[in-house]
């Protein structure tokens, strides 16, 4: 009833208005749009850094879960070796007994010294005491240097996060053996992107550079397409998706996205020119003195430049006068 009513009321208006609203109304005409396709792409992280042990031993500290986020450099466990402490204290007995030994060195030597000035020792014998202590010094050099090698091995059982980024996965728990270069955790890092998999039928419709849109998302946010890679694996084609501020929460979530195929022309009018009555569509037009009404078999919805249009699959024509319909008159 709405809808008639809304018939009558331009019937008689037109007699006052002589129709020149009406007059002005633009032509309809064809609009290019955009054939999208929708598919499923998963959250990837740009890069996947295992943070692994430079030491074999037990893990006897372990700081972080799946989840956590890390700084570069920040430790996340420690792992000890028993056999490294022994071995210093092995090195530090040996290092005292070779002290005591230099002391004594030192000692004959300087008494050497003293007798070969009151002409008793001779030179010799002087020579082969200094000798003695410079070889002792050697040794308690080298026992120091072996310290310094396994002191070095003790600090390496920190383990590292090798970049800013958070954990996604904690192979290890604390208590366990861990053998040299094993992973301890893995760290997501340098952001995230969207990788794609389409049917290989499409692979002529993919352009590097695409502007890809998230499906229910109101095409508010927006992607573009930056790589695609040339080797189709099990008949699908295989693309990276730029998107800015892709959460990294959930690496490997599922995201429905829709994917530029094709282009072509359509009618499309605005979607308030479109009322519903008794089941059908109408579209109001003018034409010429007249205002008509005119039944329309609509397709789908599109954002033109922001606004909301239905297409028109037929009943209308181009250069056809559309009038747009005030919302109180929409449906019945």
């Amino acid at each position: 009833m709405r809808f008639l009513s809304a018939l009558i009321f331009c019937a008689a208006a037109l007699p006052f208005v002589g129709c020149a609203a009406y007059a002005e109304a633009p032509a309809l005409h064809t609009t290019r749009i955009t054939e999208w396709k929708a598919v499923y792409g998963t959250v990837e992280a740009r890069d996947r850094i295992a943070a692994r042990a430079r030491l074999g031993g037990t893990l006897i500290e372990l700081t972080v879960i799946e989840g956590d986020l890390v700084k570069a450099g920040q430790p996340i466990g420690r792992i000890e070796d028993e056999k490294l402490a022994f071995q210093l204290s092995a090195l530090s007995a040996q290092k005292g007994a070779v002290v005591a030994q230099l002391a004594n060195a030192e000692a004959e030597l300087k008494r050497g010294e003293s007798l070969l000035k009151q002409g008793v020792a001779t030179i010799q014998g002087l020579e082969s005491r200094r000798t003695q202590v410079d070889v002792l010094k050697g040794e308690i050099a080298a026992i120091d240097a072996q310290a310094g090698v396994i002191d070095a091995q003790i600090k390496e059982g920190s383990v590292l996060a090798p970049a800013d980024g958070r954990v996604l996965d904690v192979p290890m728990a604390k208590g366990g053996v861990v053998m040299a270069g094993e992973a301890v955790a893995t760290i997501a890092a340098g952001g995230t992107f969207l990788r794609v998999s389409i049917p290989e039928r499409h692979a002529s419709s993919l352009h590097q550079g695409d502007v890809i849109e998230l499906a229910g998302a109101g095409a508010t946010k927006t992607g573009k397409l930056s790589r695609i890679y040339p080797l189709i694996q099990n008949g699908r084609v295989i693309a990276d998706v730029e998107i800015e501020g892709l959460p990294d929460s959930f690496v490997d979530a599922r995201v429905l996205v829709r994917l530029p195929m094709s282009s072509r022309d359509a009618l499309m009018v605005p979607a308030s020119a479109v009322i519903t009555h008794a089941g059908l569509d109408f579209v109001t037009l003018a034409d010429g003195a007249e205002v008509i009404s005119r039944t329309v078999v609509t397709g789908g919805h599109q954002l033109v430049d922001g606004a909301d249009m239905v297409e028109i699959l037929s009943g209308l024509a181009v250069g056809d006068h559309v009038l747009p319909v005030a919302s109180e008159a929409g449906h019945d």
